[in-house]
């Protein structure tokens, strides 16, 4: 599932593509991506633009010219491309938006969804939602006294999107990799110690800002040429990895399983808490 890396990288690389443009055809192929009826949904977007991409945790948000959000949750096996008809992926798109010659298609949209809302739903759809980790506002005193309070373990903790929100499978057990904690060490016991949280609130700066410069870790490109987008895949150290030797360490990656959430980690040096 696309994370905030990923989703910061689509919004920076699509806001130099499609701000501005007129919209100029809609094509929906399954109706529950959407939240309207499809005629009411295409003729609010024909000849509309989009003036602005928001990033929200794990969402996007096009601000169109007449006040409206796009709001887009890509959720497991969601995918967008930007292209012309030719250089269209081969794969099932459920809803296509047009910009000339030039269409946004959004991809694997099984469990995502692509909402045309108000101002104040948009803002009524987020209001759960965590702070950002990467906003200008965090720092670690900010992070700690989200820890305060909080049981269970590091790994539902990191993605639990009302505590903090952006941050999924991947970079949860990369944050914890880096900050030299195991997945399934104590939120509580983390949080009683100035030293791991701030080992923790660092770990997990340096994780997503290096994944959001590296164009995270999904591997299809948004669009020809597009040679950013998945080339942190090959940095990741630790999720996916099992069975292979820690990049560190030289211990052996496992995965388990916590609160049905798989996690990979090195036991050999990642402690646990």
């Amino acid at each position: 599932m696309p994370e905030l890396p990923e989703m910061e990288n689509y919004r920076v690389l699509l806001s130099e593509k499609i701000l501005d443009l007129p919209i100029t055809g809609v094509i929906v192929n399954r109706d529950k991506s959407i939240n309207k009826e499809v005629q009411a949904f295409s003729q609010e977007l024909v000849g509309n633009r989009v003036i602005f991409v928001e990033r929200r945790a794990k969402h996007l948000i096009f601000h169109l010219a007449n006040g409206k959000r796009l709001v887009l949750h890509l959720m497991l096996g969601g995918m967008i491309y930007w292209g012309t008809e030719e250089e269209r992926p081969d794969r099932s798109t459920q809803v296509e938006i047009q910009f000339g010659e030039y269409t946004l298609f959004f991809i694997g949209l099984r469990l995502g969804y692509l909402h045309l809302l108000t101002s104040k739903e948009t803002e009524e759809a987020m209001s759960d939602l965590g702070p950002e980790p990467l906003d200008r506002r965090m720092n670690a005193e900010r992070f700690a006294n989200l820890l305060k309070g909080r049981r269970g373990t590091l790994k539902t903790t990191l993605v639990n999107q009302h505590i903090i929100a952006g941050i999924g499978n991947c970079y949860s057990d990369e944050i914890a990799f880096a900050a030299g904690l195991r997945p399934s060490s104590k939120t509580q016991n983390i949080a009683s110690s100035t030293e791991l949280t701030e080992r923790l609130y660092h770990a997990m700066q340096s994780v997503l800002r290096e994944a959001a410069s590296e164009g995270g870790y999904m591997e299809m490109p948004l669009m020809n040429g597009d040679t950013k987008t998945g080339s942190y895949d090959e940095q990741c150290r630790v999720y996916d990895r099992e069975g292979e030797a820690c990049l560190r360490c030289g211990g052996t990656i496992e995965r388990v399983e916590i609160t049905g959430k798989k996690a990979f980690f090195c036991p050999n040096c990642q402690n646990e808490a």
